[in-house]
């Protein structure tokens, strides 16, 4: 029997909605004389990273932890440290707009669209930055829900918000933990890889 296709739409942000050129931050480690891909590795350290996702810390603070660990435990490069996270940090990403287009298409069809993102108290500042305020009918933040993907608390959060049942929320991540999550808390997932997939996600949608 085939499913029932969805009436809303759940989308990640990072690596979905947004996306960030990677010779940016190759280009901040060069200038700063950083081992490449470090500051990634710093700030994505699961004991440094959980804490903001759930709201426990603020974006400020996280970044400084990474300086600091940037540093090194005497702290004798705390000066450029510092420089380079915030560097860094200035540049926002970009919105991909084949992505940006297939939510409004959705929108426009009387379908709810919903971001789903593990993000920090940034996350409002970016989207109008992005000029993505105004794009999206709900916005299931992490650090303000207090639970992050993949757990089912979260995807029930998301589905809440959405005021939909979660069999008929699709949901759209490029991370495969993230759509296997979603997949055990009953929504129906699929793995982004680029626009080739805006045909499966039309097709899935009930308009």
């Amino acid at each position: 029997m085939a499913r029932e296709r969805a009436t809303a739409l759940l989308v990640d942000l990072d690596g979905v909605l947004r996306r960030f050129d990677p010779a940016v931050a190759a280009g901040v480690e060069q200038r700063h004389g950083l081992t490449p891909g470090v500051l990634t590795d710093i700030a994505m350290h699961w004991g440094r990273l959980q804490p903001v996702l759930v709201g426990q810390v603020s974006h400020a603070d996280w970044m400084t932890s990474v300086a600091d660990a940037l540093a090194g435990p005497a702290g004798d490069d705390r000066e450029r440290a510092r420089a380079a996270v915030d560097e860094w940090q200035a540049y926002r990403g970009e919105v991909d707009p084949d992505v940006l287009s297939l939510v409004r298409e959705v929108r426009a069809a009387g379908l709810p669209v919903g971001l789903a993102t593990n993000a920090t108290d940034l996350l409002d500042a970016d989207l109008a930055a992005l000029g993505l305020t105004d794009e999206l009918d709900v916005v299931v933040n992490s650090s303000v829900v207090g639970v992050h993907k993949p757990s089912k608390e979260y995807f029930r959060a998301a589905c809440r918000a959405l005021r939909t049942p979660p069999d008929r929320v699709l949901f759209v991540d490029d991370d495969d933990r993230m759509v296997s999550g979603a997949r055990v808390a009953g929504l129906p997932a699929y793995r982004w890889s680029g626009p080739e997939g805006l045909r499966y996600v039309r097709a899935a949608l009930a308009y």
